[in-house]
């Protein structure tokens, strides 16, 4: 892989495939991938455990979303990746590669599985595939994952795929679906030097 820091991230980046799921890109002009990111954005689960800094209500605030995960791949500050079943191509969900810090060599990871796909280890092969993909081909040192107190899946997500509970971080991220409140966190992080887990290996 070229050097990063001579090329985009978007050219740099590769499609990634392994554990029968594929890790493309999300197009924001594909009528297709609008309807899944907004159904995405809009579930009440995703909802009750996510707040983002601007929140989806309808297919215009998905859009503006969808424009934004690109560009962000596109200046390498992040790196948002299409969840599909390597079959049929179905989306599934999210995953992203988040805050890319070059110079620490970190960056955070968050995911969400539309409930269609849930119960099928969906976000947990593709943390695998998405984590392996970081530290070996983006070359990062360190991996953050941070959920709200009480979303045991996730925490079982991120522990099944080698990501250490490391502590709780008070007041760490909004409230659901309010930006004057907060709530806490749990924090959970892998290292280049750990031992990988079985089966997050990828082919790309």
């Amino acid at each position: 892989m070229a050097d990063i820091h001579e090329r985009t991230l978007s050219q740099a980046v590769p499609e990634l495939q392994g554990q029968g799921l594929r890790l493309g890109f999300w197009d924001p002009e594909s009528d297709a991938h609008l309807e899944a990111w907004h159904r995405g954005l809009t579930d009440p689960d995703f909802t009750r455990w996510n707040t983002p800094l601007k929140i989806v209500r309808d297919k215009a605030d998905a859009r503006e979303s969808l424009r934004s995960k690109a560009q962000g791949t596109a200046n390498g500050s992040s790196v948002s990746f299409r969840i599909s079943d390597a079959a049929s191509g179905t989306t599934l969900g999210h995953i992203g590669v988040n805050e890319i810090d070059r110079v620490l060599r970190l960056a955070r990871v968050g995911y969400w599985v539309l409930p269609e796909a849930r119960g099928h280890g969906v976000a947990t092969r593709a943390l695998a595939l998405a984590a392996h993909w970081a530290f070996t081909g983006l070359g990062l040192h360190r991996l953050e994952l941070g959920h709200a107190l009480g979303h045991e899946a996730s925490c079982r997500i991120a522990e099944r795929c080698g990501f250490r509970y490391e502590g709780t971080l008070r007041d760490a991220m909004f409230a659901a679906g309010r930006h004057d409140a907060f709530r806490d966190v749990h924090l959970h992080a892998r290292i280049a030097s750990d031992p990988e887990p079985p089966g997050a290996r990828q082919e790309t």
